[in-house]
């Protein structure tokens, strides 16, 4: 889940903190990809005909093989080098959240067997969806196809999101490619949204820039992750009834959520029983993360031939389209990568950038029946 309605709130009271860009934006740029994320992804969007999973004739699931390779590759093309990075053991306060998930999944698989019997086939593919989980053999399996394709991957300790934004502030690499937005509150100061998503989809990237966003919202990190936190997260619950606008209310007024339960009705607004906030802004404050500087991440030349043999022989994907991709792969390894413009130059402030907080008015009205999709859009300049 990440965290509830952040990303509509940024967009309602910090709109100078995302943009939109597309792949070929970031040319010579090294980007730290939530595996987890990208997999689920792949698993939900590639199908077959009828909306199947791709299997392998023994009905071994492949999707998220097909994925992986052909999404890396466009990245690789657009002069992008990422890194993968893997879950490691999930922190005890997110049991609740996992509880749920599974309580969805099963409703989901009550659901699919009743369409699959009334031959509702609309139905079979929406629940199909819902039913999906990354396996530990899925993690396996992806970890094995980057090692053959010379792409690094780190094994987080703990949450991939966490260790992303690690690898962002001690400038290894540049932002962190998820759709969880808790990435913001781990303080990756560069979130990107949509990098893995399927070209044909035809979506933007959107780029999220934490320290602008603090700046709009009128809030430091320990503040706006207390919003957060308000919002809800998955490490403990939130108080029914406080929504975005109040949310980010109490706290530019309060500063935290200790303060904010003393002036808050709390007959109207109880807060869950046994409620772990605390803990939960110690987990977003110093989350279990490996150093980065002792990480060794480096790509390597592909393996063509363990390629041909894992995906093809084993997997059943086609030989000429695997050896297609290797060969692009090999391709951009040889090549020279050529500087950004940008790291030769000062970036300025704009001059017309709003100084301080967006003042709570509710959200901005829009223009336009589409205006809520395009929420900020055209109010920055390329860098």
């Amino acid at each position: 889940m990440g965290i509830h309605g952040l990303a509509k709130l940024l967009a309602d009271y910090a709109p100078a903190s995302m943009k939109e860009s597309e792949m070929k934006s970031y040319f010579g740029r090294k980007i730290a990809i939530d595996a987890s994320m990208s997999i689920y992804q792949f698993l939900i969007a590639v199908r077959g005909d009828g909306g199947q999973v791709l299997t392998t004739e023994d009905g071994e699931t492949t999707s998220h093989l097909m994925g992986l390779f052909y999404r890396t590759i466009r990245m690789i093309d657009n002069g992008i080098k990422p890194v993968y990075v893997f879950d490691g053991k999930p922190p005890q306060m997110k049991s609740g959240e996992l509880a749920k998930r599974l309580d969805r999944r099963e409703e989901a698989q009550k659901a699919l067997e009743k369409a699959k019997a009334e031959g509702d086939q609309e139905e079979i593919e929406k629940f199909q969806k819902r039913t999906v989980k990354v396996t530990r053999q899925h993690n396996e399996e992806c970890k094995n196809l980057l090692k053959l394709m010379g792409i690094p991957y780190v094994e987080a300790p703990c949450e991939a999101e966490a260790q992303c934004a690690a690898l962002v502030k001690a400038g290894i690499v540049y932002g962190t490619a998820t759709e969880d937005m808790d990435a913001l509150t781990f303080a990756s100061d560069v979130v990107l949204r949509h990098m893995t998503f399927s070209e044909a989809r035809k979506m933007a990237i959107h780029e999220y820039h934490l320290s602008s966003a603090l700046e709009q919202l009128g809030l430091n990190q320990e503040e706006f992750i207390d919003m957060c936190i308000l919002l809800g997260c998955d490490y403990c619950n939130s108080i029914r009834g406080i929504g975005p606008q109040r949310a980010i209310s109490l706290i530019r007024q309060h500063k935290s959520i200790e303060k904010c339960l003393k002036h808050l009705d709390l007959k109207k607004y109880p807060p869950p029983e046994d409620w772990l906030y605390k803990e939960a802004r110690q987990l977003f404050l110093h989350p279990e993360v490996t150093d980065p500087e002792k990480l060794e991440i480096k790509w390597d030349e592909p393996d063509e031939e363990g390629l041909i043999d894992f995906m093809c022989r084993q997997k059943g994907f086609n030989e000429d389209r695997i050896r297609n991709g290797a060969k692009k792969l090999a391709k951009a390894r040889q090549g020279t990568t050529q500087g950004r413009v940008d790291s030769f130059f000062k970036i300025l402030p704009n001059p017309n950038k709003r100084k301080g907080p967006t003042p709570l008015k509710g959200p901005p009205k829009k223009k336009g029946s589409g205006g809520g999709k395009q929420a900020g859009k055209g109010k920055f300049r390329k860098k």
